[in-house]
């Protein structure tokens, strides 16, 4: 029995109080509830239907007729399936007789009924105004596993384990179903296994050479300190270019341990309003087919275009920002974005010169023939002011909505169209301090930001936010964030990095120690004694993790940053295996 009302409430096995004539309850003053009658649960409203409806039950003589029609069915249906048996054996008997008719293999046709055969009564009945009924089995194929099928549908069913992949390749089943092993297999694997460890990268230059003798080797060995590594890229799976803060570009080959310096690009003009401190190399990227690199020039103003894998000078932009760029995003092998600190945002367009060739006299036929053009400086095609930004702080495209996402430090997300380069929209984000990281899925469905104590996961149809994750340390600043498939790893201001998962929407877990959270914890790094005693005295300090980035395995993962403190001078760089 229900009710249904413009409150829409639920009883069981009786009426409310207000439709039932009210009896007194023989009950003390401490208990007011009617003997016999359920407690109302109220629900959310909903569309009145009908102001009283009851529903019926069915009557006694119904549910009898209704049992002795299924007892009939029920029986009708024994004495079917005992008569098809019947017919099923002799037609065995038949098959085994006759060795001069050929059958098929899969569908198994009786032959004809016998003259003085008497067919059972059930058949009878229907045999008088209809055709012959068919046999038993004529019109369902006989269905043969062979053992590979039967194997793969009976044994492995639902089995996600390496080792039942690997069994499956070893017998040759892989033919009858599509396995394959996920990108980020190993990443978890190590991560929730404990086998990453940390080898510490030095970037500290070797001894200075002897100099004059009224040179001061303190104020050289100061000058020649690394500060800060900010970006990093995987050039090979040996070898990592990163930028650091003293406007350094350094090369580390992870097989020989050695560290190489990349001479910076100047202006072919001086600028007529330089910098006094240079500004750091805060962005490094590479194109989707991996042949160009692009970085800022010495000043950290403008953009700066070397060719891979040699990392031969390419191209010089300038005339573009008039402070320090923050962020460069390739939009395909040949146009590149650049965002910076002055509110601007520039398109460049980087020409491909790897199949042409340059003379330097097509009269003279004795001079050689320049494989690599010379160095050419070149404007940008737009640059435009984002409106409503304090800083262009991050930039990411998306390739499947073609539309290009920029993130400034005052919390909003700025749409722009690359093919017209103008703003479209902004949003306002959750968090408004220290939005300093953005960063994507593969597949660009989703969008991550970093704030001070957590991070945001956007859609980006709406740019509403889907979930809001804080950071698993209290007080700890997010300050890196990348996407390795379904794992996205967090660098963090205290020296940790975690990881977390999006398929089960938490942190991830540690299979050695259950309850655990996943947390790599990175070791203290180089720091300037003298500054950092100044800064932090009794402090216990943690480098702060400005970059990470995956080699294309996905075994390894390079960290690095230094000092949270802007007076403090230092650097951390390793590679986790």
């Amino acid at each position: 029995m229900a009710l249904v009302t413009t409150l829409r409430c639920r009883v069981r096995g009786r009426l409310p109080a207000r439709f039932v004539q009210k009896r007194k309850a023989k009950s003390n003053c401490f208990n007011r509830q009617r003997v016999g009658h359920f407690p109302i649960m109220l629900m959310e409203p909903e569309p009145k239907i009908d102001d009283f409806m009851l529903y019926s039950e069915p009557d006694e003589d119904e549910e009898e007729e209704l049992d002795a029609q299924a007892m009939a069915a029920a029986a009708a249906a024994e004495h079917a399936a005992e008569a098809a048996s019947r017919i099923s054996s002799d037609i065995e008997e038949e098959d085994e007789a006759s060795d001069d008719t050929e059958r098929d293999d899969s569908v198994d046709v009786p032959p004809a009924p016998r003259r003085n055969q008497r067919l059972p009564a059930v058949l009878e009945r229907g045999a008088a105004s209809t055709a012959p009924p068919k046999p038993f089995r004529q019109g369902y194929p006989l269905v043969r596993y062979n053992l590979a099928t039967f194997f793969i549908h009976r044994c492995l069913p639902v089995s996600y384990n390496v080792a039942d992949y690997t069994l499956t390749r070893s017998l040759s089943l892989s033919r009858h179903e599509s396995l394959h092993v996920s990108a980020e297999y190993s990443t978890r694997h190590m991560l929730t296994s404990g086998m990453f460890r940390e080898l510490p990268v030095s970037l500290i230059p070797p001894p200075p050479q002897p100099q004059q003798p009224n040179a001061d080797p303190t104020a050289a060995r100061r000058n020649s300190i690394v500060d800060k590594v900010f970006c990093s890229q995987w050039l090979s799976s040996s070898k990592i270019i990163m930028g650091t803060k003293c406007n350094r570009i350094k090369v580390y080959d992870s097989k020989t341990c050695s560290i190489l310096d990349i001479p910076r690009l100047c202006p072919p003009v001086p600028e007529l309003s330089p910098t006094v401190n240079p500004h750091g190399v805060y962005a490094i990227e590479i194109n989707p087919s991996r042949t160009l690199l692009a970085t800022v020039t010495q000043g950290g103003r403008n953009v700066a275009v070397y060719r891979l894998p040699d990392l031969a000078p390419f191209y010089y932009g300038h005339k573009s920002h008039t402070d320090g760029i923050l962020d460069l995003c390739w939009l395909d092998d040949n146009f590149l974005v650049s965002g910076g600190m002055d509110r601007r945002m520039a398109l460049w367009r980087i020409d491909d010169y790897d199949h042409r060739t340059v003379f330097l006299d097509s009269l003279d036929d004795d001079r050689p023939e320049l494989e690599v053009p010379p160095l050419q400086a070149i404007a940008p095609l737009r640059i435009k002011k984002c409106f409503g930004a304090d800083k262009v702080r991050g930039i990411i495209f998306n390739q499947r909505n073609n539309e290009i996402v920029a993130l400034s430090t005052n919390a909003y997300l700025h749409i722009w169209s690359p093919e017209r380069f103008y703003q479209k929209m902004s949003r306002k984000l959750p968090h408004a301090m220290e939005n300093v990281c953005l960063t994507q899925m593969k597949d660009s469905s989703l969008y991550a930001v970093g704030s001070k104590s957590h991070f945001t996961l956007l859609d980006p149809r709406t740019l509403h936010y889907v979930k809001k994750v804080s950071a698993r340390i209290n007080g700890c600043s997010v300050k890196s964030l990348s996407f390795h498939h379904d794992i996205l790893t967090v660098g963090t201001a205290v020296g940790a990095i975690l990881f977390y998962d999006m398929r089960a929407g938490k942190y991830m877990e540690s299979t050695m120690n259950s309850g655990r959270a996943v947390m790599l914890k990175c070791s203290r790094g180089f720091v300037h004694l003298e500054e950092a005693a100044m800064e932090m005295p009794n402090i216990d300090y943690s480098p702060t993790v400005y970059t990470h980035c995956y080699d294309q395995s996905g075994t390894r993962l390079f960290a690095a940053g230094g000092p949270l403190s802007v007076t403090v001078r230092g650097h951390y760089a390793a590679i986790w295996r």
